[in-house]
């Protein structure tokens, strides 16, 4: 088994979440169509860096009290806390229109953060923006004002983010564009393909915004761009 270090992990956050996407592209290009989120997030702030950690996965439900089936908010927690840091908490809302209760707020973000949680991805709601733990990640699906009957249902268990398929200790990379599932086995080869990556893109750059580029430059950089390796 590939053995994953949070230095590694560290290393992957020097890069924005579509760099890693055009990196699997040649690391696993079989991932090219599905492992990253396709809807677009309210992002709690955009001016951090990129987080990467394990994921910790959620299930919840707001609209409703829970009806005998919720999972102990201290359950949660050491679920949280226990296993490889750091960590991302990822959780789906199950209810029909997602968001009707923001799990996540003041209290919440600074109780993870504390846990070892660098943010979340969520397609339920967030609250108390401006109260939120500093330096805490997070990408919604929208915002809210009340948590409703917010309660999770399900944990350590596959959730569906926006389209984004997530099991527990995936490796989750994201930003304010979205995030993405980095298989284990890619994450020590990343950084080799985005240099080729920012190679080949920049010798099209280059051409692109020099004086008098037109299309004929343009082949010729594309052309030339192909032949690096």
């Amino acid at each position: 088994m590939t053995e994953i270090t949070a230095d590694g992990l560290k290393a992957l956050a020097q890069w924005d979440t579509p760099t890693i996407c055009n990196a699997l592209e040649i690391t696993t290009p079989e991932r090219r169509g599905y492992g990253f989120t396709v809807h677009p997030f309210v992002c709690l702030d955009p001016s951090l860096p990129p987080m990467v950690g394990f994921a910790r996965t959620f299930k919840i439900r707001a609209a409703q009290p829970p009806a005998g089936n919720a999972v102990d908010r201290i359950t949660c927690y050491e679920y949280v806390a226990d296993g490889p840091r750091p960590t991302i908490v990822v959780i789906e809302d199950l209810d029909p229109s997602p968001g009707v209760g923001a799990f996540w707020g003041e209290v919440q973000t600074n109780v993870h953060k504390g846990l070892g949680a660098l943010g979340t991805v969520t397609n339920g709601s967030i609250r108390d923006l401006p109260d939120s733990a500093p330096g805490f990640q997070a990408l919604a699906g929208s915002v809210g004002p009340s948590h409703a009957f917010v309660h999770a249902v399900n944990y350590n268990c596959p959730v569906n983010v926006h389209g984004m398929e997530v099991k527990h200790n995936d490796i989750i990379h994201a930003d304010r564009h979205g995030a993405v599932v980095v298989p284990a086995d890619a994450v020590a080869a990343i950084p080799a393909a985005v240099d080729l990556l920012v190679r080949r893109e920049g010798r099209v750059l280059e051409a692109a915004r020099a004086e008098g580029f037109d299309v004929e430059k343009l082949k010729v950089a594309i052309g030339e761009s192909a032949e690096i390796h």
